[in-house]
């Protein structure tokens, strides 16, 4: 038998398991950026398709905009899906949604200065 932990020492189970639970917040946050600037993008569409031909412009810079937010999305899912695996796959799933929701972020950033006349 190996030595036993003593007061104040834990596993490295706990550690493994303190890390999933990390990666999963992080990842989760990530994909909850991402969706909210898709959530972003389609209340700009909706709104310059009611301005019929005076929302022209602001349709056609949504409409290059989907790609990025669709990317950001789908990376940061991908990320929280990989938290549900062991301690690798969760560290990289951290990285994964962290990075997909600071890159959502930073878009819709740049999508909401556009628009508040800051460019």
């Amino acid at each position: 038998m190996g030595p036993r932990p003593g007061p104040g020492r834990g596993t490295l189970d706990a550690v493994g398991t303190v890390v999933g639970i990390v990666a999963f917040v992080v990842a989760l946050v990530g994909l909850l950026a991402a969706l909210g600037h898709v959530g972003y993008l389609a209340m700009l569409r909706s709104a310059a398709r009611t301005r019929g031909a005076a929302g022209g412009a602001t349709e056609h810079y949504v409409s290059g905009r989907w790609a990025r937010a669709g990317g950001t999305a789908g990376v940061a899912a991908l990320g929280l899906l990989l938290t549900s695996g062991g301690l690798p796959l969760d560290v990289l799933g951290l990285l994964v949604g962290g990075g997909a929701g600071l890159a959502a972020q930073r878009a819709l950033g740049e999508t909401r200065a556009q628009f508040r006349g800051e460019r």
